[in-house]
């Protein structure tokens, strides 16, 4: 499947509202299976965190990491301890099953908790 990465390529599938958890929140446009490609999380490279910055292991280099400033649909992903969803470097696939307008979470980190 080729990779969704622009807001105007996300919105077929995402979308960002009002959540329950926090602020804006990322929600499904379509159903998305268990193990499917949701997008990736697209923005400039960042060199400290900051507020939408997703850390992650280089996919060549798992000695490597480096950080994403958020800036497309994807920076809306809220925390859960049990999130329906999972980065796999800036690709975020669906852990679950996940309904058309369910909201989209994943784990941030034990710190979070």
């Amino acid at each position: 499947m080729s990779k969704r990465v622009s807001n105007n390529e996300l919105s077929h599938y995402v979308y960002s509202a009002d959540s329950a958890i926090h602020g804006t929140g990322l929600f499904a446009a379509v159903p998305f299976e268990k193990g499917e490609y949701i997008g990736t999380y697209a923005g400039p490279r960042a060199s400290r965190n900051g507020m939408y910055v997703l850390w992650v292991y280089d996919p060549d280099n798992h000695d490597d990491i480096y950080g994403i400033s958020g800036k497309n649909l994807l920076r809306f992903l809220n925390h859960e301890a049990d999130g329906n969803a999972e980065f796999e470097g800036p690709d975020l696939f669906a852990t679950r099953d996940i309904a058309t307008g369910e909201e989209l979470t994943f784990h941030y980190g034990d710190e979070w908790e």
